[in-house]
Formats: structure tokens, C-alpha cells, sequence
């Protein structure tokens, strides 16, 4: 791209983000996208904000930009990235998702779970993780404080939007005291090993008593900071001076060949609003 049109490019890409409220991105599939595969990031982290990062300046680039398409929400992703998953290989593969709240008493699962099926062309995703935003600082993580997400959760696998249901990062006490409590119950629980070498005694037995799957995962427990994304988003933006946003969610899919346990493929997709002036 010439700078004149590096220019208009980033005169339009500043005046869709300026007035949009809502900016979601979808970085398509990493396992293939050659740019991002150059890369070995050393974390799921930056993992992400490279993904950010480049998805952003990728679509200012080749994307047809008008400043005539102004909109609320604004979607960003690069076309040829798509990872629709055609009828024909639909029951060969399984499509995992971890859906990370960022904020707390944001009501956003069904819209992350909605974009998901919308964006990989499936009905139905067959397990999706949820990691709430932490507790507030002194407080400790509680059965209140993961009820309202679990009751959407709920909601969605009967309106049959998702097949099974998970947690992450639930100790054994707290594990049951949800189990006790949900009609739908959890099917696995993610453990980060960088916490504990070993799965805790307890925990293992009452998994293995109440057939929940324990998983292991190694994403920190803020997946990306507010200063990072904003960071990132300003660097993919060429540092436009463009408003700062507030990260809602991030929803990472996997979509993995049952048969070959191979990753077909991989990717992220965010939202984000604007923060308040």
C-alpha cells in the first residue's frame, strides 16, 4: 500500500473506531495464518496481544475502509481468515471453547457463545470452559460469585447452544459446592499446573467419584491487562489517536479432528466497548 493510501487507510480506520461502541475482533485461524505462525510466543498472552496486534494493522491495510460504513458495533477481522466448518465435516471434528469474562456483572456470555457458533458456522459448540473475572481484591473466589455466569451457561446448553459446560480453577471445596448446586453440572474443571505440580488428592477423587474431567491449562489468571490491550490496540492502529477501549470478553476456540487429535484449527475472538469519557 502506498502512503497516500496508508493514509486514507488510517484516516477511515480512525473514524470507524471513533465512532463505533462496540469493537469486536476475530483474528481467524492461527494455524494457518503465516504471519502469526513465524512467531512462538512464550505464553498465552502474548500470544494474544500479538494476535491483536496484528489483526488490527492487517485490517486497516487490506480491508476496504469507508468512513460511510460509520457503526456501533464495529467487526474486525481479515476475510480470507474464515474458519467456517462445512456440514460435511461438522460431526468429525469438536470444537472446544474457554470463554475469559473480563468484567464482572457484564451479562456478555450468549453474545461471545453466538459469535462463536456465527463465526465457525456451527449450531452448537460441544464444550465451552468459563474463567470469571477474579474476585475483587480481599475477597476469595465463592459459589455467588460464579452462579449468575453458570445459570447463562445453563440456558444455553437447553437452548442446546452448547453440549457441556466446564469451570476453571475450582478447588475441590468450591467444585462441589457448585456440583451440589447446578441442575446442569460441570463436565470438567481446568487446573493450572503452574500452580499445583501435582492435581490436589481431593480433587482428584471427587472427580473421579462425580465423572467430572479435570483438565490442565497454563493461561495466567488475567489473561491480558487493560494497559496491555490497550497497548496493543494502539500499535495494530498504527497509534491513531484513537479512544481507549474497555476489554469485555475473550472467547479462544479450538477446533480439533476427533479422530487425529490434530488442531484444525485455532483463534480468538474479543470484544470490546468503549470506555466512558
Amino acid at each position: 500500500m502506498d502512503s497516500q493510501n496508508t493514509t486514507n487507510a488510517n484516516t477511515e480506520a480512525k473514524m470507524l473506531l471513533n465512532h463505533a461502541k462496540t469493537f469486536r475482533l476475530h483474528t481467524g485461524n492461527l494455524v494457518s495464518r503465516s504471519r502469526l505462525k513465524k512467531k512462538c510466543p512464550g505464553s498465552p498472552s502474548e500470544e494474544l496481544r500479538d494476535c491483536i496486534q496484528a489483526t488490527l494493522s492487517d485490517w486497516i491495510s487490506t480491508a476496504k475502509l469507508s468512513s460511510k460504513d460509520l457503526t456501533e458495533i464495529l467487526e474486525c477481522s481479515i476475510p480470507e481468515a474464515t474458519d467456517a466448518i462445512t456440514p460435511e465435516e461438522r460431526e468429525e471434528v469438536k470444537v472446544s471453547v474457554k470463554l475469559f469474562l473480563c468484567e464482572s456483572g457484564q451479562s456478555s456470555i450468549k453474545e461471545a457463545v453466538e459469535m462463536a457458533c456465527q463465526t465457525l458456522a456451527v449450531s452448537q459448540l460441544d464444550s465451552v470452559i468459563i474463567a470469571p473475572p477474579g474476585p475483587l481484591e480481599g475477597d476469595s473466589q465463592s459459589l455467588a460469585h460464579l452462579q449468575p455466569a453458570w445459570e447463562e451457561l445453563e440456558a444455553l446448553v437447553r437452548s442446546k447452544q452448547i453440549a457441556a459446560i466446564g469451570t476453571s480453577d475450582l478447588d475441590k471445596d468450591l467444585l462441589e459446592q457448585l456440583y451440589n448446586w447446578a441442575q446442569i453440572k460441570p463436565s470438567s474443571n481446568q487446573v493450572n499446573l503452574a500452580s499445583c505440580c501435582v492435581m490436589p488428592p481431593d480433587l482428584t477423587a471427587f472427580a473421579k467419584e462425580f465423572d467430572i474431567q479435570l483438565l490442565t491449562h497454563n493461561d495466567p489468571k488475567e489473561l491480558i491487562s487493560a494497559g496491555t490491550f490497550q497497548e496493543a490496540v494502539r500499535e495494530g492502529a498504527q497509534d491513531l489517536n484513537i479512544a481507549d477501549w474497555r476489554l469485555e470478553w475473550v472467547l479462544r476456540y479450538n477446533v480439533i479432528v476427533k479422530s487425529r487429535g490434530i488442531i484444525k484449527s485455532k483463534g480468538y475472538l474479543v470484544s470490546a466497548k468503549k470506555a466512558s469519557t
